[in-house]
């Protein structure tokens, strides 16, 4: 196992009516910036429930922050929040809304261009607090200290991180998720599996409890995550899935062990280029980076398709039909896999290793061998 540090200071409220509970979580006297997305929150209920458990504190609101949230949007945000003279955020929504407000919470204190958090990777050393309540379980952004931000005037998607970006807290109550589209909940299913292989499927380092950890959210997934689209209403299923999404990404998975992510960068690109949704791109590269990569994930591979699959046989084929096995997942979910489902040529993949390139992403992978070249060849086997 390899050397580690681990901290994670989110407090987790978990279940049904919790959302009440944020009046004492926030800090006394605090005046709050209330961030959320599109308005599904004023349909569902949700609003009301913040708003009343919120009716002790100023509250400025600020709403439409994007999936793949703009700069542009939250500078807006971050303009505002600076002449209210806010001192907390609360985010309500799901991971693009998480990440937006963890970048106005980084970019208030920001002297300059605070795209320079991004480009340049500026440190962060000062930033609001925040909280979430999460209504739509994906990218696990509520406890972690990660965030993926959108320039569309330059067609980017960078990320950075802090641990100053943390949430405090953050509220998951499942029955706020049944009302989501299956286009959601399908892409939530896809991002926390993605977020779990590419921490788990690398190389062995004898970290065997991580690997049963990441091996227990893949199977639980598996199980609960077609559940979640037959029956919207199927509160277990929910909640499993909504732990999962949350604990693959939470930094527990990761310790001790070499993690990938080459995946997401060659997403990233076709999101910023192309628009597509990130769970999509995802579904799209994954299966593409397992077969281009296998030889040095081979041991992994072999692993993951005996103890989560439950294949056997011989090596190689159980290699096979583990790559096999996740793409039909995807599949199954109603989540293409191939650039040519969602209307994109051979055509598009010179461009997208110049973004690959631009943005330094030139040793991906966790040896660090995926070069522009090899990150051409993945994307030519997603086409």
């Amino acid at each position: 196992m390899q050397n580690f540090s681990f901290y994670n200071p989110t407090k987790i409220l978990f279940g049904q009516g919790q959302i009440a509970a944020l009046s004492e979580e926030l800090p006394a006297g605090a005046k709050v910036l209330l961030t959320y997305g599109g308005g599904s929150i004023h349909r569902n209920g949700v609003y009301t429930e913040v708003t009343a458990a919120l009716s002790g504190h100023a509250v400025v609101e600020f709403g439409g922050i994007e999936a793949n949230p703009r700069f542009e949007t939250l500078m807006r945000a971050v303009e505002l929040a600076r002449a209210e003279q806010v001192d907390f955020i609360l985010a309500v929504g799901g991971g693009s809304v998480i990440d937006g407000s963890k970048f106005i919470a980084a970019a208030f204190y920001h002297q300059g261009d605070a795209w320079a958090i991004l480009a340049d990777h500026a440190p962060v050393r000062q930033a609001l607090p925040l909280g979430t309540v999460l209504t739509l379980p994906a990218t696990g952004s509520e406890m972690n200290a990660f965030a993926v931000i959108t320039r569309a005037s330059t067609h980017e998607k960078l990320p950075f991180s802090s641990p100053l970006v943390y949430p405090r807290f953050s509220v998951l109550d499942p029955s706020k998720t049944f009302t989501l589209p299956p286009r959601q909940i399908a892409n939530g299913v896809v991002d926390a599996f993605t977020h779990t292989v590419e921490q788990y499927l690398t190389y062995p380092v004898n970290a065997p409890l991580q690997d049963r950890f990441a091996e227990g959210i893949l199977q639980t997934l598996i199980e609960e995550g077609p559940k979640t689209l037959r029956d919207p209403q199927d509160y277990d299923a929910r909640a499993n899935m909504m732990w999962c999404a949350t604990m693959a990404l939470n930094g527990l998975i990761a310790a001790g062990v070499p993690q990938d992510w080459a995946t997401h960068m060659i997403g990233h690109e076709i999101t910023a280029l192309h628009g597509l949704d990130h769970a999509q791109t995802l579904a799209v590269v994954l299966p593409a980076t397992l077969q281009r990569q296998r030889d040095g994930k081979r041991d992994k591979l072999i692993q993951y398709g005996r103890r989560v699959w439950g294949l056997s046989g011989e090596d190689d084929r159980i290699i096979d039909e583990a790559i096999a096995h996740t793409r039909s997942f995807f599949e199954s979910l109603g989540v293409k896999t191939h650039l040519r489902d969602y209307g994109i040529g051979a055509d598009a993949i010179p461009a997208l290793v110049s973004q690959l390139e631009k943005h330094g992403m030139v040793q991906l992978g966790e040896r660090g061998d995926i070069t522009p070249q090899r990150s051409r060849e993945i994307l030519e086997l997603c086409a």
